[in-house]
């Protein structure tokens, strides 16, 4: 008797919404639940017979789904489930009510399909139960029902094959959505993206770049490269090392029986394993190119030294896991045939003692660079003095160093020196520079960085009167004062002033094709109108950074424009006197927020701006 008053009693969200509707519609609520107590027994009925023709027991599901045949009601009971249902009916219609007016306050329209949601929820609620027995929709086979039993086309449950083949067939109907096109803003993005890379486009890409590009998009379903000239290689090379892509599944591309060159931009993700792989697969390979290499270790020298590699260039970045002891030995075996050694950004290995190994092993070499080597110091730069072939010498030190000891290194093999960096020596003073005056007469390229120490007359005396031929590549970055006391600097000029900038560009003008001068801040306004004014011309000048020299503004620009027929790419952030500078065509100005973005027509020429902003990488 408890059990059905509880049974009867129970009221629930969704049952009171049927009770409402089936009162509203004259429907009784207690036929229904006879007729679904009659459909159950029918198909319990069903089940048993079928179990029985089959010679199995359903005792477990008979007692399961056995039900009562009747329900019978006392007058006490009937009251209360009817005043039971009035208020549950009552509740309902101030709920919705309620609902209404969140609704017309939102604007939406009210809802006409409530009598079809309740009538929807008397359909779904029919649906049997997991671990019930029901009839799957397509193949009529019966089957137990499950949570994760899949519903038909008709609202059905399908048994566990059918549900699968639906799965199945839902994956192949499903159409590949089709490419978005990049709108305006990403292809002014990536357009931007590729002028700081250096990559400036007039018109469309050649046949040849999409065809890389295209390759490159695809190279996880690429099995080899073919007979790609070795130009095309290393273009892929950079554009899949700057999508981080070459892996141990990649890297075989690259290599060939017979190639003898070798240069990974990005080799983060290659292992030990990989790097052996590229001497065992290309054993004569001669120039090896490695940055990123962080997995470069001793075993790969051992493999080198075992199979006699005929090594004569070799480029590493970040090999820090090489010890000294193994640097030594593979410099002892191999340094007789090397003639080009870059290491770069090494904070574990070489130190002053293992590089001396290096100077006596490798007495042929011709190029030395030895960049962000952090336990390198004033004994190395005394070793340089030995390797009299040198001809290109590129330094940077963490450890401090004399200025007097470069004096010397300038002096034993400055002679035959054709490009010379030194960057971030800043005991350097002006008698570096005299030096280099001096003793350096065929130098093309020269860099000289991050001091503080060498004034504007060090640079007007290394220009003037000056037997090196003129420079091709010129590179003063960050030479003035950082007195931050002073910030308008001393009486005279620190760093590459006006005179020295004159100097500069009257000896090696003709012939600069690179001109990098950012935060050269001592250079006045009226020394760079004197030099860009737009009569003298600098026929080779291609590339120019004036980034952070304050007293650049328009006239300056569109000067450059005028004095420089051949540049391509001009940067200069931070020069905010500069605006609506009109750009002619094929030039990249980078670093100006306010040029112009259209095309004008001026003095007879063409003049198309490309212009970078600060907010758009």
């Amino acid at each position: 008797m408890s059990g059905r008053r509880a049974s009867n009693n129970r009221i629930r969200g969704p049952q009171s919404a049927l009770t409402d509707f089936l009162a509203a519609n004259n429907i009784s609520a207690a036929q229904i639940s006879a007729d679904y107590d009659r459909r159950r027994r029918e198909a319990h009925q069903q089940a048993e017979q079928e179990a029985a023709a089959n010679g199995t027991a359903l005792e477990q599901e008979v007692a399961e789904d056995q039900l009562p045949d009747e329900r019978e009601e006392t007058a006490l009971q009937k009251k209360k489930r009817k005043r039971a249902e009035d208020k549950a009916r009552e509740k309902i219609k101030q709920t919705k009510n309620s609902k209404k007016q969140k609704k017309n306050k939102k604007g939406a329209p009210d809802d006409e399909g409530d009598d079809g949601d309740l009538a929807f929820d008397m359909y779904t609620k029919s649906k049997p139960l997991p671990g019930q027995l029901d009839n799957c929709e397509k193949c009529e086979k019966r089957f137990t029902v499950t949570p994760y039993s899949k519903t038909g086309p008709a609202g059905g449950l399908l048994c566990k094959k059918c549900s699968e083949e639906q799965e199945s067939r839902k994956k192949k109907d499903a159409k590949v959505p089709a490419k978005k096109h990049p709108g305006p803003r990403e292809k002014r993005r990536q357009t931007e993206s590729s002028k700081l890379d250096g990559i400036i486009l007039n018109g469309a890409r050649s046949l040849q770049d999409l065809c890389i590009r295209t390759i490159a998009s695809n190279i996880h379903d690429v099995e080899e490269f073919g007979d790609l000239p070795q130009q095309s290689i290393q273009a892929l090379g950079y554009i899949l090392s700057k999508k981080r892509v070459i892996t141990s599944r990649t890297l075989p591309l690259f290599l060939r029986p017979n190639s003898e060159i070798l240069e990974i931009t990005d080799s983060g993700a290659l292992e030990v394993e990989d790097y052996i792989k590229i001497f065992s697969f290309s054993p004569r390979i001669a120039s090896l190119s490695l940055r990123q290499a962080g997995q470069f270790k001793d075993e790969v020298l051992d493999y080198m030294m075992e199979r006699d590699i005929p090594i004569k260039h070799l480029k590493l970045y970040a090999a820090n896991l090489v010890s000294d002891g193994k640097w030594i030995e593979f410099f002892a075996t191999c340094g007789h045939r090397l003639e080009s050694l870059q290491l770069r950004d090494l904070d574990y290995s070489m130190d002053d003692s293992t590089f001396m190994h290096l100077v006596r092993s490798c007495p042929h070499l011709k190029r030395l660079k030895m960049k962000k080597c952090w336990r390198l110091s004033e004994p190395a730069l005394g070793a340089i003095q030995e390797l009299k072939e040198l001809e290109h010498l590129s330094l940077q030190f963490k450890l401090p160093t004399s200025a007097q000891s470069l004096v010397d290194l300038i002096a034993a093999v400055g002679s035959s020196l054709r490009t010379l960096s030194l960057e971030d020596f800043h005991d350097a003073d002006n008698s570096v520079l005299q030096a280099v005056n001096t003793h350096c007469s065929q130098l093309q390229k020269l860099r000289f960085t991050e001091n503080d120490l060498c004034t504007d007359t060090g640079f007007t005396e290394l220009f003037t009167n000056w037997s090196n031929p003129p420079l091709t590549f010129v590179d003063f970055t960050g030479s003035r004062s950082i007195d931050y006391n002073n910030p308008d600097g001393t009486d005279e000029a620190v760093g590459l002033g006006t005179a020295g900038f004159e100097a500069l560009m009257a000896h090696s003008g003709s012939a600069l094709t690179t001109l990098m001068i950012p935060s050269c801040r001592h250079i006045e306004r009226e020394g760079l109108a004197n030099v860009f004014d737009g009569e003298k011309q600098y026929p080779a000048l291609k590339t120019a950074d004036i980034s952070f020299v304050k007293r650049t503004d328009t006239p300056i620009v569109a000067g450059i424009f005028k004095s420089c027929p051949q540049i391509t790419k001009l940067t200069a952030f931070g020069c905010f006197s500069v605006s609506d500078v009109t750009v002619p065509k094929g030039v990249a100005l980078i670093g100006i927020p306010n040029a112009q973005d259209s095309i004008v027509q001026e003095g007879g020429y063409d003049f198309d701006v490309v212009s970078a902003g600060f907010g758009l990488m």
